[in-house]
């Protein structure tokens, strides 16, 4: 019997051991982490931070840049000026002084710049867009409206109602787009052949225009200068804002020849140019035939087409 007694005891005392060893092997597995194991651990959960930061980096933001930049470039260039709306058909001839005014028609940008005695000094637009009169409400003149700005002088017989950038180069027809032009130089001199050089390239860019004055009480101006770039060339206009032709007259350049463009009407046929034969020829017909806008008073086909204006121009 206590044979048997030392047997048991000593099968106990083999569990027991074998218990704690076991017991300590799982503690020390548990706190015995492979090296490497740890560094793939390690650098798994870096890998999740620079995919997180990655991810924070690469959200889309919105980048003020380029308004930033616009908006600095606008405030230098008006500086000195207080920005103004003006429609765009205002008929009023007044002007505030030191004004700065977009006279582009719809999305256009075209800046004009009124000194301190409200004259209009200066005109400006990176790039010219013409009149497209299958997008633009373009009356059948030609003309986004049907009037121009009343400055003052613009009652003269002589004077026109003279566009600085014309409505077919996206002009806007306010005082702040307008000065009382010699008639002769707006429809047939340098004025128009500039806005013509403009619509055959499709277009300019640098565009400037500088308007003297003789003195500071006078809305007309003395002369005109215009700086342009076409197709990489930088074109500059000056001229006087006085008659070409008796100009031309008085230094004896005056032709006595008569031109083929006054010939009289009855030997012209317009039948090839007028598509419905209503007599009457369109903006559209005159240049789907090839005829280059503006058809001026002097010009054969004008007394087939409408001048609803009465300028003496169809089409500028």
């Amino acid at each position: 019997m206590k044979k048997k007694l030392n047997y048991l005891l000593l099968l106990l005392t083999i569990i027991y051991m074998v218990g704690c060893t076991n017991s300590e092997d799982a503690s020390s597995t548990a706190l015995e982490i492979d090296p490497q194991e740890a560094n793939a651990v390690e650098t798994n959960e870096n890998s999740k931070e620079e995919t997180l930061d990655d991810t924070v980096d690469n959200e889309p933001v919105d980048d003020p840049a380029v308004e930033e930049t616009t908006t600095q470039s606008n405030n230098e260039l008006f500086e000195g000026y207080k920005l103004i709306k003006v429609d765009g058909g205002d008929l009023s001839g007044y002007r505030e002084p030191n004004a700065v005014v977009d006279i582009g028609y719809g999305d256009r940008e075209y800046w004009a710049f009124t000194n301190e005695h409200g004259q209009l000094e200066r005109v400006i637009a990176d790039e010219i867009v013409l009149q497209d009169d299958s997008k633009e409400p373009v009356l059948s003149s030609g003309r986004y409206y049907s009037d121009e700005a009343k400055v003052p002088g613009v009652e003269s017989d002589v004077l026109d109602e003279g566009h600085i950038i014309a409505d077919s180069l996206g002009g806007v027809s306010n005082a702040y787009n307008i000065t009382p032009q010699d008639s002769t130089l707006n429809r047939h001199g340098d004025q128009a052949y500039l806005e013509d050089a403009i619509r055959s390239a499709g277009g300019a860019t640098n565009f400037e225009a500088i308007i003297t004055y003789p003195n500071v009480e006078t809305q007309i101006p003395s002369s005109y200068q215009y700086t342009y770039t076409l197709n990489g060339n930088e074109i500059v206009d000056t001229f006087d804002n006085v008659n070409p032709d008796e100009v031309n007259e008085s230094l004896g350049l005056t032709e006595s020849d008569t031109d083929d463009s006054t010939r009289s009407d009855t030997e012209r046929d317009i039948s090839s140019i007028d598509a419905n034969g209503n007599g009457q020829v369109t903006i559209k017909e005159a240049e789907s035939a090839g005829f280059s806008m503006p058809i001026m008073s002097d010009h054969w086909l004008y007394p087939y087409m409408r001048d609803n204006d009465n300028d003496g121009m169809v089409g500028e």
